[in-house]
């Protein structure tokens, strides 16, 4: 199935929160709303009222900021506490309750019946007031897939806007989220969110599998903070479309992404990875003389995501042994400077063997340059 209509519930704000170096303030929250409503996310999801007093104030304040994402509230299937959520005057409330055997024995203790005849009154509390309702079971790839499509069928019965697949503890695979997704698609008519934890390094992968087998929502954070390892990073995801097809992710504004990861970068206290999805500062860097060759005269031969749509520039790096003249001539018209096609050879056997006896630097190859330059000069 192809890719069709899909939202972003960013996350930030509510699994972000979550982060072992999180500790956002209401400044800072609305900071991080504000910056995802530019870039265009179609919702954002909130802590739970529940969670604290100043939790409850920060969710009504940026209810109250009139952005155009929808703001969600996140809390535990349970009637007071969905109460307290449509009064903070949220768009939307995201219940979730565990229906693994694990949350079930260890958590709440509840059983599959109990769990559906809750799930039943507060998802019918929710519509009653008149705000966008998604039901979701925690831990749903360790729980009985028959159990909780039973519960699905019935909250969809009901008129729920969504249901929620949470890979809670990254255990799933691709493969697993299609087949779960899928054969939701078939049995139910609301829409479906995927949230997906990363422990296992597949929560890009699991999303995308997500939106092709017909999830219509999907859950992300910036830089993917969040509980342990954190869920689907927001940069990610839009690498992960705009590599499929850019016109998938083109609704978005696409340069504020570099903001986005610096900024929060900064409040939780990390550095952004130098392999991070477009953000990292090797993203865009190209370093072997094949391939800055290749890259300079068409960059499509090694880049799959274009970084000027991104507000970003390719780096070809020079000073280093792998390099070729292609790079060497690319840094000389950069600076400005005319050598021929022998002499960029010469230089680029140079800065090998200078690279050979130890570190050089990007200031060492310009110096090269400029002197190659000038000798150049005086000849003529």
């Amino acid at each position: 199935m192809s890719i069709q209509n899909y939202s972003i519930i960013e996350s930030t704000l509510r699994e972000g929160e979550q982060f072992v170096n999180a500790f956002f303030s209401i400044e800072e929250k609305i900071q991080i709303a504000t910056l995802l409503d530019a870039f265009g996310v179609e919702y954002l999801e909130l802590t739970s009222p529940l969670a604290s007093p100043q939790s409850a104030k920060d969710c009504t304040t940026i209810a109250r900021l009139g952005l155009n994402a929808r703001i969600l509230t996140h809390t535990r299937c349970n009637l007071e506490d969905a109460k307290r959520a449509v009064d903070c005057g949220v768009d939307g409330v995201d219940v979730v309750i565990g229906t693994s055997s694990f949350l079930r024995e260890f958590s709440h203790g509840m059983s599959i019946e109990q769990i559906l005849d809750l799930a039943q009154e507060v998802v019918a509390y929710l519509l009653s007031q008149n705000v966008e309702t998604r039901f979701s079971t925690e831990d749903s790839l360790r729980s009985d897939f028959a159990d909780i499509l039973e519960i699905y069928k019935a909250v969809d019965a009901l008129g729920v806007h969504r249901v929620g697949v949470a890979d809670t503890v990254g255990v799933g695979t691709p493969r697993q989220i299609y087949e779960i997704v899928s054969t939701l698609r078939q049995n139910i008519g609301c829409d479906i969110e995927f949230h997906g934890h990363n422990d296992s390094g597949c929560a890009i992968a699991n999303a995308y599998a997500a939106l092709e087998a017909g999830a219509t929502h999907i859950d992300t954070s910036i830089l993917g903070i969040g509980e342990r390892n954190g869920i689907t990073p927001l940069g990610g995801l839009v690498a992960r479309l705009y590599a499929t097809d850019p016109a998938l992710v083109k609704k978005y504004n696409l340069p504020l992404i570099r903001k986005l990861d610096q900024t929060v970068a900064r409040l939780v206290q990390v550095d952004i990875p130098f392999n991070n999805y477009i953000t990292g500062f090797a993203s865009f860097t190209h370093k072997a003389g094949i391939h800055a060759k290749a890259v300079l005269n068409n960059p499509s031969t090694y880049e799959i995501l274009n970084p000027e749509d991104f507000g970003l520039t390719r780096y070809v790096h020079v000073a280093h042994r792998l390099t070729g003249w292609n790079a060497v001539k690319s840094r000389a018209d950069q600076l400005g400077l005319i050598l021929d096609k022998e002499q960029l050879k010469r230089l680029a056997e140079q800065i090998k063997l200078m690279a050979d006896n130890g570190r050089i630097t990007l200031d060492d190859v310009d110096s090269y340059l400029y002197e190659a330059a000038e000798r150049q000069a005086a000849i003529i």
